[in-house]
């Protein structure tokens, strides 16, 4: 069964006859964890297992783990600093600060891959402007060549564990004070006064990319993630071909769309490959029953290419390297 358009979560720390029932329906094509999800490694690698198993292809398996307040896994993992530390140490260092980077991604996807994650919502690629507490120290830096050489170095490090990476959220969400989700954020901004913004974009080679939450009005009236002008502009004008994420279609940031089933289908016509619904089980539900999009086997092999390879095994040079950069930036 070919993997399908929606990426779903699940309710515990063990597959429920409900989520088997839903992680079955070809309508799914992944799956999301959270920390409610977790317990602690072997927990996790159990359940990894248990999804994997359901279906082939296997269903690629995701997690929001960056750093700082956005780590799900705790217990038994290493607690990454946020991504801020590593523009600190860049406004002294650059090249310290690249080397902590690829130390940093390496280990981050070590651990997660450890235990059958395959892949992490991971890097924001949003700057620092100062107004935005959602994304804060979740920026690495307000210089946006920084934020390029500082997440394009934690990129390489994913790959040299076998994850991918996911820019986030395109076209940028650091200007805006309001939460996406529990808002509809506006950025006046004209598209000439964000290209600071779109620079991490345009020079780094992504395998999947985020779409804001957010309204840019000087460009278009709907929310970047429900945009055909801004996905189409990544598209062409960034030639990029990896997989399109919807942000959580449970969001605040989401409702301008209308009903769960009216977001994924203007989500999916805008350009998105998968559909991210979280935290709203009920939805879910009402989705698998109602919506009916055509297959489209372009964006199912985008995101089947995500699957890491086979074979891997940790390097532990390279993870002791990641546990010495979390040391130093922490001291």
């Amino acid at each position: 069964m070919p993997l399908g358009p929606l990426m779903i979560d699940i309710a515990g720390l063990e597959l429920s006859d409900l989520d088997r029932q839903r992680l079955a329906h070809p309508l799914v094509g992944g799956v999301i964890l959270f920390a409610r999800n977790y317990r602690d490694p072997q927990q996790l690698t159990a359940l990894c297992a248990a999804i994997h198993a359901l279906r082939s292809p296997a269903l690629p398996i995701a997690i929001d783990h960056e750093g700082g307040r956005v780590q799900r896994c705790r217990e038994g993992f290493t607690h990454v600093p946020p991504m801020r530390r590593l523009g600190e140490l860049w406004d002294t260092d650059p090249a310290a600060a690249r080397r902590a980077a690829a130390d940093l991604g390496y280990l981050l996807a070590a651990e997660l891959r450890a235990c059958g994650v395959d892949f992490s919502f991971t890097p924001v690629l949003d700057l620092d402007w100062g107004p935005s507490g959602v994304i804060g120290d979740r920026a690495f830096h307000r210089d946006p060549l920084a934020v390029a050489e500082l997440a394009g170095a934690l990129i390489e490090g994913l790959r040299a564990a076998g994850m991918g990476c996911c820019g986030k959220h395109f076209p940028g969400h650091g200007w805006v004070a309001a939460d996406s989700h529990l808002a509809i954020p506006v950025d006046e901004r004209s598209l000439a006064e964000m290209e600071p913004d779109l620079t991490p974009y345009r020079r780094l080679k992504l395998d999947a990319v985020m779409p804001a939450h957010v309204i840019y009005p000087q460009v278009d009236s709907r929310p970047a993630g429900f945009s055909p002008v801004w996905l189409e502009k990544l598209r062409k004008e960034f030639g990029f071909d990896g997989v399109i994420f919807s942000d959580d279609l449970s969001m605040e940031g989401a409702a301008f769309a209308g009903d769960m089933v009216q977001r994924a289908e203007a989500a999916w016509n805008a350009g998105c490959d998968v559909l991210l619904i979280c935290n709203a089980p009920d939805a879910v539900a009402t989705v698998l029953d109602n919506w009916q999009p055509a297959a489209d086997p372009l964006r199912a092999a985008r995101l089947a290419r995500l699957s890491p390879p086979a074979g891997w095994q940790q390097d532990a040079t390279r993870y002791a390297a990641g546990r010495a950069a979390v040391e130093s930036l922490t001291a």
